[in-house]
C-alpha cells in the first residue's frame, strides 16, 4: 500500500486534455512539491481507490487525497488552489458557495470535457525530471 502520511495526491483522468492541462498548470506553480500525481487509469490510482472503497467509474475528473480524506469535484479543485502561490490561493474562498451549486458547474464541465477540450489516446507520460512526482 502507498504510504499516505503527509502526502497530497491528485488523481486525474490521464486521457483528458483538460485534466492533463490542469496537472501541468499545478506542477508549474507547485514550487514546494506539495502534490504527487497519478492518472485514474494507473495501478496506483486503482490501489488508492480500493483503499478508500471508491469505484473508478464514480469519478469524472480530478480527486484529491489529503490527510487520509478524499475530496471530489469542486471541493478537490478548491483545496488544491490553497497550495498554489499568489492570488490562486484566494480561489479557496469559493468554498463558501454551497457545494451543490459548485458541483453542478463542475459536473457540466466534466460531462463535456472530451467534447470541448479533446481526449488523448493514452495517458500522459511524465518527463524524467517529473517522474518522482508521479505514482506508478
Amino acid at each position: 500500500m502507498i504510504n499516505l502520511e503527509n502526502k497530497s495526491i491528485i488523481l486525474f483522468d490521464g486521457v483528458c486534455n483538460l485534466c492533463n492541462n490542469a496537472v501541468q498548470f499545478i506542477i508549474k506553480r507547485d514550487e514546494k512539491h506539495h502534490f504527487l500525481f497519478t492518472s485514474l487509469q494507473s495501478d496506483a490510482a486503482q490501489e488508492l481507490l480500493l483503499h478508500f472503497k471508491l469505484k473508478n467509474a464514480d469519478f469524472d475528473s480530478i480527486l484529491l487525497i489529503q490527510n487520509n480524506k478524499v475530496y471530489q469535484k469542486s471541493t478537490a479543485i478548491l483545496h488544491i488552489s490553497r497550495y498554489l502561490p499568489g492570488l490562486w490561493k484566494l480561489n479557496f474562498g469559493f468554498i463558501i458557495i454551497p457545494k451543490f451549486i459548485r458541483d453542478f458547474v463542475y459536473t457540466v464541465i466534466a460531462n463535456n470535457r472530451y467534447k470541448w477540450f479533446g481526449k488523448k489516446d493514452s495517458c500522459m507520460i511524465p518527463t524524467q525530471e517529473l517522474k518522482a512526482r508521479f505514482l506508478d
